[in-house]
């Protein structure tokens, strides 16, 4: 058998205090405690950090452990592995002798196994008449039974770091993620510069993430970023307040105009025979009132004040047939009204006495509406014709057909402390 150990008691390199008190505890255990080899070798591997091994000493290590024919370590069945050098190697897939014997010093170092030299350096065992082991040199592998329990400790914390390490950046994940769709809420119907202040501080915010943040990082970095999406959440919750408000506002000025507006979808009489022109369409006789089409297309524009994005926040369905599947001026709605028109058979004669009526805006926004209800409507030819002459008698306007609409829309809008479960 090869030599790898010394005439001294604790080797050719002395010893340290801290191999003194391994080798100290180790005297302690009592024949009673075992622990089984293999899960106490993979709680080492999981300590292997704060025990200060390394991978290739772990090798090492798990070739001992092979050596022991027991799988549970046991004092009662001794304790001491004497393989030779040659043998090890075999088990440590190959490792050369002279690191072989580094990492052997490394699991010394690090109070995982002990030195038992024989008088002459040599690793054997002793037998008596009954054949059984009486005493063996090699290395001992009481240490690893006397610190069982700190290993144990040091694995589950490391566990513990692994997981609250892994639920922090899970909740920084979900964090940004509501950040971004809260923005994207936010995009039509607020100022983007006050947009690019939370971007920019969620990027200086999750500048500082790595995969070497620690968890205290990671929590002044989750707290920050909760913070960027509470402000997000006020100024929305603000801005629906706002358009709440708004709503409520065009609701009380539509009926004061005309108790008749609510209907402007749910007449099925009036859409049903709109294309008959005998049919009475008016509910109440109005004097008609005589004006130039184009003075009175002047004047609905000037009367009825609303912008681009109501129109499309209100009939977001005209947004697909735009150039390009997007809607940015009013050629563009202009353009989608044209195609939408021949998809729900309104007749060009009917699209143009309306223009000449209400005027080219008011024109594609009412087909808008008519799109955003067009399964309620049986003839939107029809319906647009009934809709002009009731602008003829002054009975109809464009506005709360499309407030009606966008209240209808932000009814169905989710709250933000939906996005933020």
């Amino acid at each position: 058998m090869n030599s790898d150990i010394v005439t001294t008691p604790f080797g050719r390199r002395g010893v340290s205090y801290a191999q003194l008190a391994h080798q100290f505890a180790s005297q302690n255990i009592s024949a009673e405690q075992s622990i089984d080899k293999w899960k106490l070798f993979r709680r080492i591997c999981e300590a292997r950090n704060v025990l200060g091994v390394s991978d290739r000493s772990l090798a090492v290590l798990n070739a001992l452990l092979s050596f022991y024919p027991k799988t549970e370590l046991s004092d009662e069945h001794g304790l001491v592995v004497f393989p030779s050098n040659e043998q090890l190697s075999l088990r440590a897939h190959g490792m050369s002798e002279q690191t072989l014997r580094r990492h052997l010093a490394a699991l010394v170092d690090a109070g995982l196994i002990l030195r038992k030299d024989s008088p002459n350096g040599k690793r054997y065992a002793r037998k008596n008449r009954a054949g059984s082991i009486s005493d063996a040199f090699g290395f001992s592998l009481s240490p690893l039974i006397a610190r069982s329990d700190e290993i144990e400790a040091i694995a589950e914390m490391l566990s513990e770091e692994r997981l609250q390490l892994q639920r922090l950046r899970e909740k920084i994940s979900l964090c940004r993620r509501d950040i971004v769709k809260l923005i994207e809420l936010l995009a039509d119907c607020t100022d983007h510069e006050r947009l690019d202040v939370f971007r920019a501080r969620q990027i200086v915010i999750t500048a500082k993430l790595d995969r070497k943040t620690k968890a205290p990082q990671l929590s002044l970095i989750l707290e920050e970023l909760s913070e960027v999406r509470e402000d997000i959440a006020k100024l929305l919750e603000k801005q629906l307040e706002i358009e709440k408000t708004s709503a409520n506002a065009y609701q009380n000025e539509r009926l004061i105009q005309s108790s008749e507006s609510e209907s402007y979808f749910e007449d099925a009489d009036l859409v049903e025979n709109a294309d008959d022109p005998q049919a009475d369409i008016s509910t109440t006789s109005r004097p008609a009132i005589s004006t130039n089409p184009s003075s009175l297309a002047e004047a609905t524009v000037n009367e009825e004040k609303y912008d681009l994005q109501t129109v499309l926040r209100a009939c977001p369905e005209i947004s697909l047939y735009g150039p390009g599947g997007v809607i940015r001026s009013w050629t563009d709605l202009k353009s989608a009204a044209n195609v939408v028109k021949s998809m729900l058979s309104i007749s060009q004669s009917a699209y143009d006495e309306a223009e000449r009526q209400v005027g080219p805006q008011a024109t594609c926004t009412i087909i808008a509406c008519i799109l955003e209800r067009s399964e309620q409507i049986n003839s939107a030819g029809g319906y647009l014709r009934s809709l002009i002459k009731k602008k003829h008698n002054d009975s109809f306007t464009v506005k709360p057909m499309l407030m009606a609409l966008l209240r209808s829309k932000m009814a169905n809008n989710a709250r933000p402390s939906q996005l933020l479960c």
